[in-house]
């Protein structure tokens, strides 16, 4: 039986393989997980591990300390649970430091590195992010591709075809497995929303609320939309940090229109994506998962790695310019949506697609 180590760190990344254990046993396949630790806050990490019923096998700790020295303490570990485990490859999704560090660890212990959502290119070195992009992918084996921005952005770099793998998204597997679940949350019901009534806010990305300017901007933006909607904003504890030290949170707090939310599960996160009017976000993620809801999607970014939202989904791509964010709020806010269509493979069968891979190599 083939041995399978999935290395996740993060909130997003979690999300990305909750249908491996599923599908494990029917292609000959066992699965372990392993939890970095990078997040370690239960409302960030472990809610999403109990609503999935999906624990991870071992799980980490890590001390408080520099990116760098976090990053080479879960190398660390991971390299000691590689020794203990010895899988036939390791998978590590995404783009977080825990990506890294798996792979790097897996590539120095001689255990192949699968990829998922490999391929994927902001083209922005700015972004910690797309530096864990590229140096994952440079010691990669099998490449699990979302989107076929991917396969052009491998093959550029001289990737053999053999270890391309365009599999489709396995975070859509996930909506796609727990739609009920969604459904059944009482979100909307308990903060008094209406479906199709309300603007989404999630915005975390340091450039954006690390310094004063933008985090002004950003409150601004709020209390625009505000005027004519209402706002729904699940507040990342990053953004709560920076809204409290510059003492922003009494103008929020203070308009009725806007809810100030608390990190949300899954469950009832993904039920106010589904009935929002629009969505305004810095995330990545978030970008794909309006796309197959063909929810309308803003993104408040210079760049995106993941071109087909814009391509062919429901998102558009906007530098932070209040004025600007809110011509295009009001045009969606009136029903002027953008003509969109799901990515090819975004079907909820992307996690079989990279077992029959496993399995067949």
């Amino acid at each position: 039986m083939r041995k399978v180590l999935i290395s996740v760190g993060t909130r997003p990344n979690i999300i990305k393989i909750t249908q491996f254990k599923k599908h494990a046993s029917a292609h000959g396949i066992e699965v372990k997980i392993l939890h970095t630790g990078q997040h370690y806050d239960h409302k960030m990490a472990q809610v999403f591990y109990d609503q999935f019923e999906v624990q991870p096998d071992f799980r980490q700790d890590l001390k408080p300390g520099t990116v760098l020295e976090q990053i080479t303490q879960m190398m660390h570990n991971v390299t000691a649970i590689l020794a203990e485990y010895r899988p036939d490859i390791l998978l590590t999704p995404g783009d977080v430091n825990s990506t890294f560090a798996a792979a790097y660890a897996a590539y120095q212990s001689k255990i192949p590195v699968g990829h998922i959502e490999s391929g994927l290119r902001s083209n922005d070195l700015t972004m910690p992010e797309e530096i864990n992009r590229i140096l994952t992918d440079d010691i990669t084996d099998a490449y699990f591709i979302t989107e076929k921005s991917g396969i052009e952005n491998l093959k550029a770099l001289g990737k053999p075809e053999e270890s391309l793998h365009f599999v489709g998204n396995t975070m859509i597997d996930t909506l796609v497995a727990y739609e009920q679940s969604i459904d059944r949350s009482k979100i909307l019901e308990n903060n008094a929303l209406n479906e199709g009534d309300f603007v989404l806010f999630t915005f975390h990305r340091p450039g954006n609320v690390d310094e004063v300017e933008p985090l002004n901007q950003l409150v601004d933006l709020l209390l625009s939309i505000a005027k004519g909607s209402k706002v729904v904003f699940p507040v990342h504890p990053r953004t709560r940090k920076m809204f409290e030290q510059n003492d922003l949170m009494p103008r929020l707090q203070s308009n009725r229109n806007i809810k100030l939310l608390e990190p949300l599960d899954y469950f009832s996160f993904q039920k106010l994506v589904k009935h929002a009017k629009l969505v305004i976000t810095d995330s990545g993620g978030i970008q794909e998962e309006t796309t197959f809801r063909q929810v309308p999607c803003l993104t408040v970014r210079p760049n995106t790695e993941r071109p087909s939202t814009v391509e062919i989904g429901s998102n558009t791509l906007l530098d932070f310019d209040v004025p600007l964010i809110m011509r295009h709020a009001e045009e969606i806010l009136t029903g002027k949506t953008k003509d969109c269509r799901i990515p090819d493979l975004w079907d909820g069968h992307s996690t079989e697609r990279i077992m029959r891979v496993i399995q067949a190599m």
